[in-house]
C-alpha cells in the first residue's frame, strides 16, 4: 500500500507541472462536486457534456465548451486537471485491466472505476467497473452569420460581435474551459444587473429627495405660498384648456384643407404623416431608459408659462388688483378662478374681443377711469363673462352703452362719459339688472327712447343726475324703488310722470327748476310707497301742495320759501316726520298757527335755520314727537317761556310763605336745541324757557349776533 501511495503522490505532482503548463484555470469545488454528482446519477447520459445556454441581455452568444474531466483518486480525492492522454498528438489506445474493482488503463495509466477523462477536445471518456466508455460532445447551432473555433476548444463561437463583448477573438484565446465562460457570464450579468439596480436606485432616492423636499417646502412656506400655488395651477390649467381649443380649431382647418386638395395629394401627405408617426415613435422608444426599453411613464409635460403680472399690480385671494398701474391695454391674465379685476385709473383705450378669454369665471370688473371709447370695445368683449355681476366703467369717453353685455349682470355703472343716447336695445337682456348708474353724460328725453327701460325687470336703483333731462324721463320700470335725477334742467312733474311706479320710495330732484305750480295735483299724491322727496334748490316760493300721503321726509333747502301754507300735511298717514327748509325766505308772516297741522304727533325733526324769522314760531309747543329744532342764524330777539316748553300752573301747591303760583313744566323729547346767531340776550332769559330739555348742554345758545 505504501508503495501505491507513492506511485499516486509522483503522478500528481507530474499532472500539476503539466497543468501550469498549460496554464488552464481551477474549477471551483462547489462546481466539481455538481458535475460529479450529475455524472453518478444520470448514467450514461452524465458522459455528455452538460450544455447550457447563458441568458444575457446582450447579442453574445456562446457556444458549450467542453468540461474538465474529474479523476477519482482512492475513492475520496478528488482534483481537476486538463486531459493527460493525447497531449502530445498520439492516439490513445484502450484496455481493460482486470481486477477486484474493476479498474481501466489508459495508455498505460491505471483509472479507477467511476474516474472521468478527456483524451481530445469533444471526447469524454468514463471508467464503468474495468470498462472505458466514451463519448462525443455536442455543439449547439449557431444562429450568428460568422463563426470561429478558438484555440483547444471543440465547439464553434461567434465573432460578429460587439467590441466590448465578452466571446471577442483576443478574449476567448484565454477562456479554455466551461467554467472560464460561465464565471464570466455570470460577472457580466452580474454587473449588469447591478447597474440596472444602481439605475433604480438613484432613481429612487432622486424621487425620495424631491418628496422630502417638496414636503418640508409645503410645510415651510405653506401659509406664505399657498395662494400663489393655487393661483399657478389655475393658470396652468386654464393654459391647458386654451392649447386644447386651439388645437381643435387648427384640426378642424386641416379638414377643410383636405376636403379641398386631390385625392393624390391626400394620399401623399397621408403616406407623409405615417411616416413622421413612425419617426416619433422610434424617438419615443430610443428616448428609454440605459436598456432602450419603452418608458414605463408618459414623459410629463412642462406646464405652460404664465405671464406675470405687470409691474404695479398685485393679487389677494380671487382678486387681481392693477389701480393706477399705468398699463395702456388690459394685461393677459389667466385663471379660471379670479372673480374681480380692478384696472382703475390707467390709460386703457380699448377691449378687444379676447381681452378677457382666460378669466371667463369673472364677477366684478372694475375699469374707471380709463380711456376707453366705443369703437374700441369689440362686439363680443363681455360675452365670455357669463357670470359677470358688476362692471364699473366711470370715467371713460363712452359715446353708447357697450354692446353684448352679460345677462347675469346686477350693477352698471357708467358716470362721466360722452353718452348721447339710449336706444330699445342698449339695455337688452339685461333683466338682473338691479343698480344703473348714467349720471354726468348728455342723456335727454330727445335721445332716450320710452322703452329704453323696459328690459330692466329687476331695476330698483337709477341714477340719471348731471345729464340734460327737462322732464322727468317716460317708460320707468315698474320695479323702481330710488330715482335721482338731481343736476338737471326739469321744470315740470306731469301727472303721467309716475303712473306705473307703484314701488317708487325715493325722489330726488335737488338742482333743478322747479315752481310749485309746475307739479300737477296728481302727480305723486296717490303713491302708497313714495317716503322721501328731495326738492331742494329749485325756484319753489312755499311749500308744494298735493304732496304724497305716505311722505315721511321732505327736504327743501336753498329755495325762495315765504310761506308754510296751512293743513298742507293733513291729508298725509301717518304723518310727516322729517322737515328741512333751511336757506330760504320764512318769516313769521308765512307761517300760520295751522302750518304744521297734521304734523304735531308725527315730526321728530325741524330745520328752520338761515331764515328771517324774529321769534320762534308758533306750534313748537305742540309737537309731540321733536327730538332736533334748528333756529339759528335768524333774526330771533327773545325766547318767550311757553314757545318750546309749555308750563302747567299747579294751585294746590301753595307755599305758605309765599303768595306766588308754581309752575310744573311738561316733559318733552326735544334733545338738541340750536339758537346760535341770532339777537338774543341770553341773560334775561327766563329760567324756565328750556325747563322741558333733558340735558341744558344739548342747548347751543353761542354765538350771538351783536345789535
Amino acid at each position: 500500500m505504501q508503495t501505491a501511495s507513492l506511485l499516486y503522490y509522483f503522478l500528481l505532482i507530474c499532472w500539476c507541472i503539466d497543468f501550469a503548463q498549460n496554464q488552464t484555470n481551477e474549477i471551483p469545488r462547489r462546481q466539481r462536486r455538481r458535475m460529479r454528482y450529475r455524472g453518478s446519477r444520470k448514467g450514461s447520459s452524465a458522459y455528455h457534456r452538460p450544455n447550457r445556454q447563458p441568458q444575457m441581455k446582450t447579442s453574445t452568444t456562446v457556444a458549450v465548451v467542453p468540461s474538465i474531466p474529474l479523476i477519482n483518486i482512492d475513492d475520496g480525492i478528488t482534483e481537476v486537471f486538463d486531459s493527460f492522454i493525447g497531449l502530445g498528438g498520439h492516439e490513445s489506445s484502450y484496455s481493460v485491466l482486470p481486477g477486484k474493482k474493476g479498474h481501466c488503463t489508459a495508455n498505460g495509466m491505471i483509472m479507477y472505476d467511476k474516474a472521468v477523462w478527456s483524451p481530445k477536445p469533444c471526447i469524454t471518456c468514463l471508467c464503468s467497473k474495468g470498462k472505458v466508455i466514451c463519448d462525443e460532445t455536442t455543439c449547439l447551432s449557431l444562429t450568428c452569420h460568422k463563426t470561429v473555433i478558438p484555440e483547444g476548444e471543440c465547439c464553434p463561437v461567434c465573432s460578429d460581435i460587439e467590441p466590448s463583448d465578452p466571446s471577442d477573438p483576443m478574449l476567448l484565446k484565454s477562456l479554455h474551459t466551461q467554467a472560464e465562460m460561465d464565471e464570466l457570464l455570470r460577472r457580466e450579468k452580474e454587473e449588469l444587473e447591478g447597474r440596472e439596480k444602481e439605475i433604480h436606485k438613484k432613481d429612487e432616492e432622486n424621487r425620495k429627495r424631491k418628496e422630502k423636499k417638496s414636503s418640508l417646502k409645503k410645510i415651510h412656506d405653506y401659509e406664505a405660498h399657498q395662494k400663489v400655488e393655487e393661483e399657478i395651477s389655475r393658470r396652468e390649467e386654464e393654459k391647458r384648456r386654451a392649447y386644447e381649443e386651439e388645437e381643435l380649431q387648427i384640426e378642424k382647418e386641416e379638414e377643410k384643407r383636405k376636403e379641398n386638395k386631390h385625392p393624390e395629394q391626400e394620399r401623399k401627405q397621408q403616406k407623409s404623416e405615417e411616416e413622421e408617426g413612425e419617426e416619433e415613435e422610434d424617438e419615443h422608444i430610443l428616448r428609454g431608459d440605459v436598456f432602450r426599453m419603452p418608458p414605463r411613464f408618459p414623459i410629463p409635460v412642462p406646464p405652460a408659462e404664465i405671464p406675470p403680472l405687470p409691474t404695479g399690480c398685485s393679487i389677494s385671494d380671487t382678486t387681481v388688483s392693477c389701480i393706477n398701474a399705468k398699463l395702456t391695454q388690459i394685461p393677459p391674465i389667466t385663471d379660471p378662478e379670479l372673480t374681480s379685476l380692478e384696472l382703475e385709473g390707467n390709460t386703457i383705450t380699448s377691449i378687444p374681443d379676447e381681452a378677457f378669454n382666460g378669466i371667463p369665471n369673472l364677477e366684478r370688473l372694475d375699469l374707471s377711469k380709463n380711456n376707453i371709447t366705443s369703437p374700441g370695445i369689440g362686439p363680443q368683449a363681455f360675452k365670455i363673462l357669463k357670470k359677470l355681476k358688476r362692471l364699473y366703467m366711470d370715467g371713460n369717453a363712452l359715446v353708447h352703452i357697450p354692446p353684448e353685455l352679460p345677462s347675469a349682470l346686477e350693477e352698471l355703472k357708467i358716470n362721466e362719459n360722452h353718452l348721447h343716447a339710449i336706444d330699445e336695445d342698449s339695455l337688452q337682456e339685461l333683466k338682473n339688472l338691479v343698480t344703473l348708474e348714467l349720471e354726468d353724460n348728455k342723456l335727454s328725453e330727445a335721445n332716450v327712447s320710452p322703452l329704453a327701460f323696459r328690459p330692466l325687470k329687476s331695476l330698483s336703483y337709477l341714477r340719471l343726475g348731471r345729464n340734460k333731462f327737462r322732464t322727468v324721463p317716460q317708460g320707468l320700470p315698474t320695479s323702481i324703488e330710488e330715482l335721482y335725477l338731481e343736476n338737471n334742467q326739469i321744470e315740470e312733474i306731469s301727472e303721467i310722470c309716475f303712473n306705473h311706479t307703484r314701488n317708487i320710495n325715493i325722489i330726488v330732484l335737488k338742482h333743478n327748476k322747479l315752481e310749485e305750480n309746475r307739479i300737477a295735483p296728481l302727480a305723486w299724491i296717490n303713491q302708497e310707497n313714495l317716503e322721501s322727496i328731495d326738492l331742494s334748490y329749485n325756484k319753489l316760493y312755499h311749500v308744494p301742495s298735493y304732496l304724497p300721503k305716505s311722505l315721511l321726509h321732505l327736504v327743501l333747502i336753498g329755495n325762495q320759501i315765504e310761506r308754510i301754507p296751512g293743513y298742507v300735511f293733513g291729508h298725509m298717514k301717518p304723518g310727516l316726520e322729517y322737515l328741512y327748509l333751511s336757506f330760504n325766505k320764512l318769516n313769521n308772516d308765512g307761517i300760520d298757527p295751522v302750518s304744521f297741522y297734521g304734523a304735531y304727533r308725527s315730526l321728530r325733526e325741524l330745520f328752520l335755520d338761515h331764515n328771517e324769522l324774529k321769534f320762534v314760531p308758533f306750534g313748537i309747543t305742540e309737537m309731540k314727537a321733536l327730538s332736533f329744532l334748528r333756529l339759528n342764524n335768524n333774526k330771533i330777539r327773545t325766547v318767550p317761556p311757553e314757545r318750546i316748553c309749555r308750563a302747567v300752573v299747579n294751585d294746590d301747591n301753595v307755599d305758605d310763605d309765599s303768595n306766588d303760583d308754581e309752575e310744573e313744566v311738561e316733559d318733552s323729547r326735544l334733545e338738541h336745541l340750536h339758537l346760535e346767531n341770532n339777537f338774543i340776550n341770553t341773560r334775561e332769559l327766563s329760567p324756565y324757557a328750556f325747563s322741558c330739555i333733558r340735558s341744558y348742554s344739548s342747548v347751543v345758545l353761542k354765538p350771538q349776533k351783536i345789535k
